[in-house]
């Protein structure tokens, strides 16, 4: 019965007297069960650390010394373990008393206890029959790593997530001169964040593709069914903080746009471009363009959106944007290398 990783699918026996040894290893043999033998009680200590996948013991070899080998091992598994011993017994053993003592000895352990001589198909069945519970004592014990890891990674997820909120908020918080803005801007930040997150999630992985990251960002603000954001490009993954970044920028000049630019009349058009070139570092190029709004006139002093753009997108470029107050409507012109976005 083979297992994934071979280290439980294996019997190992114990016994030392008569042939028993070597009739249990031809019989198991022939049925492609991997047979492990063991000597004496030092043996086996050494090949229960081996983690057998059963024990096959004879009544015989149940010394002082080999018993407590086994309350030990026994002892010491991992919560998810439970060994089973197969036990042999002679027709002449005091069976009820050897049950009982054992019981003792080896407390709450599963005990399959056989009478020589034994029909070959009955103890067949015993063993693999005990194999395939431990295979599946192997299938809890993988769930609970995963489930521990899941775990893990929630836990960190969750701080990832409530750091970008608090600093979100702050960042709000500072620009905001009213209550009623600070709940506008913050819930709009909320959602782009939201965004991100959720295309990574049904991606699957830490990534997702950049074009269901700016189709969820932008949505809320392509209004009455119009298609006001035109949005093309190839498909590109990128890593959940550098699309975080870009959902958050395109949501403040998404704002902006709505507020004073091409979104806040109705024949306004945003064309949003990304192109990837074919050099040889790739470098992705994303474009924002405003066309058919009111005319654009370049402000005396950057506003904090303007600068949270500039900051943030040199930070995932390595190059600021290109920001021009275009008379005809605003464009932000970004470049870096792809390999940034991974």
């Amino acid at each position: 019965m083979p297992g994934v990783d071979g280290t439980l699918d294996w019997v190992l026996i114990l016994a030392p007297y008569r042939r028993d040894a070597e009739y249990l290893r031809t019989l198991l043999d022939e049925h492609e069960v991997t047979v492990r033998l063991a000597a004496g009680s030092e043996e086996l200590a050494s090949r229960l650390n081996e983690t057998p996948g059963v024990l096959v013991v004879t009544h015989e070899a149940l010394n002082e010394a080999v018993l407590a080998i086994i309350a030990k091992h026994l002892a010491e598994q991992p919560d998810w373990s439970e060994m089973p011993i197969i036990v042999l017994l002679d027709r002449a053993a005091p069976q009820a008393r050897m049950r009982t003592e054992l019981s003792s000895v080896w407390p709450r352990t599963r005990q399959i206890f056989y009478q020589r001589p034994v029909g070959t198909l009955e103890l067949l069945s015993g063993i693999q029959s005990a194999l395939l519970s431990r295979l599946r004592q192997r299938d809890v014990r993988d769930h609970i790593e995963r489930e521990t890891e899941l775990r893990r990674e929630l836990n960190h997820r969750v701080k990832n997530i409530l750091a970008s909120v608090t600093a979100i908020f702050r960042m709000t918080q500072r620009t905001s001169t009213t209550t009623e803005k600070l709940v506008d801007d913050f819930s709009g930040r909320l959602d782009a964040l939201s965004a991100v997150h959720s295309a990574v999630f049904e991606a699957g992985g830490e990534t997702a593709d950049l074009a269901d990251i700016i189709k969820r960002t932008c949505s809320p603000y392509c209004g009455d069914g119009e298609d006001r954001i035109i949005a093309e490009g190839p498909s590109i993954q990128v890593g959940r903080d550098p699309g975080t970044t870009i959902a958050l920028c395109l949501h403040e000049l998404a704002t902006n746009a709505l507020k004073y630019g091409a979104l806040s009349v109705p024949g306004g058009r945003v064309h949003l471009k990304w192109d990837v070139d074919s050099e040889s570092e790739p470098a992705l190029t994303i474009r924002w363009i405003e066309t058919g709004g009111p005319l654009v006139a370049e402000p005396s002093k950057p506003g904090y959106g303007t600068r949270y753009i500039r900051s943030a997108l040199r930070g995932i470029f390595g190059s600021p944007p290109e920001i021009i107050f275009d008379p005809n409507g605003l464009r932000c012109i970004v470049a870096g290398p792809l390999s940034r976005f991974r």
